[in-house]
């Protein structure tokens, strides 16, 4: 063996055997809800990509769960995430919001038609476009858009919301997203925000006579033990914005890069495939009538009215409280909206 030949011998060893004295890559991972994989999204979202993760990358990236909170409410566990002591987290709209306020143009009432196009925008060009500006104005990067659970529903314990008339009065739980309260408002509800920690609690005691959420939400919460009406409006659909500290995404091998991404798209349609099950299930609607609430949908002359009303005072909202920025992003993502209805209903 020459003395060349020796040398590049003895660096690979060294490399080899650095490689090895440092260890995988430990990937922190957090989530707001319980980690029961069939019971809700996140909780598929983190098996699936802790799975896919370790396996994929040979072991090189190890994938610790945090479920429930454990770390902290959502600000603290995404200000973790920001100066890389948990490497990433999926966050709730609310969450999302303090770091990206205009998360909330997003919330346009009525403006997704069906989870078909929902999924078409948040993983299409539209969402490639929000995962940049978001990773330009935050320092975050995205991996994906999951789905907090669909569309939201109205629910209270006081009576059956037939029309917008009967929202008036109401204490309506919120999130602590400015857009929600704006929504409530203009339906005459008084928005109350409430972390998800205290609904259950807000809602028994009476601190709020109701609050909207997708339908797996309110199972999972066991809202139906503390709510006497549900009324099926479908009035937002809202994501989970999955995040990851941009340091440790520019520390990983374009290979551990590819699994991370390609994972975390898988887990993100795991969670929406649960949602559907929970939703088109006995698990769903009919759990939900079995234990004790009572179920109405608007006509179609009130749903018009709940649609108008929405949609006029959020692009009014967003004009008003983000400016130029936020009616461009409005307009990006009603045109993205646009397209997808086209896409999959194209006229003959």
């Amino acid at each position: 063996m020459n003395r060349k030949t020796m040398i590049v011998a003895m660096a690979l060893v060294f490399a080899l055997t650095t490689s090895a004295m440092a260890g995988p890559k430990v990937l922190k991972l957090a989530h707001l809800n319980p980690q029961q994989p069939f019971e809700n999204a996140t909780g598929a979202m983190a098996a699936v990509f802790k799975s896919m993760v370790e396996a994929g990358t040979n072991g090189s990236v190890q994938v610790t769960l945090f479920p429930a909170g454990q770390l902290g409410n959502e600000r603290e566990t995404m200000e973790q995430v920001k100066i890389g002591v948990v490497q990433s987290y999926i966050s709730s709209a609310g969450g999302m919001a303090p770091f990206y306020p205009l998360y909330g143009v997003l919330d346009i009432p009525f403006a997704v038609p069906n989870y078909a196009v929902a999924w078409k925008v948040f993983d299409g060009s539209f969402g490639d476009y929000l995962k940049e500006d978001i990773r330009q104005a935050t320092g975050f990067r995205v991996l994906g858009f999951g789905e907090a659970g669909g569309f939201f529903q109205l629910s209270n314990s006081k009576r059956p919301i037939e029309t917008v008339d009967d929202m008036k009065g109401l204490k309506m739980r919120t999130m602590t997203l400015p857009t929600h309260q704006n929504l409530m408002k203009t339906y005459g509800a008084a928005a109350t925000p409430i972390a998800w920690a205290e609904v259950y609690t807000a809602l028994q005691t009476g601190v709020a006579d109701g609050q909207h959420n997708p339908l797996p939400i309110v199972l999972l919460g066991k809202l139906f033990e503390v709510q006497k009406y549900l009324t099926l409006t479908n009035h937002i659909y809202s994501t989970y914005c999955w995040v990851m500290n941009d340091e440790f995404w520019n520390d990983l091998t374009d290979n551990e890069k590819d699994v991370v991404n390609s994972s975390a798209m898988t887990a993100i349609v795991a969670g929406r495939g649960l949602n559907r099950i929970i939703e088109g299930s006995d698990k769903g609607l009919p759990t939900i009538i079995e234990k004790g609430m009572k179920v109405n949908t608007p006509t179609p002359e009130a749903m018009e009215k709940f649609r108008a009303m929405g949609k006029d005072s959020a692009m009014a909202f967003i004009k008003e409280n983000f400016g130029d920025k936020g009616i461009e992003i409005a307009d990006l993502y009603l045109k993205a909206i646009d397209e997808a209805v086209a896409e999959i209903n194209p006229v003959n």
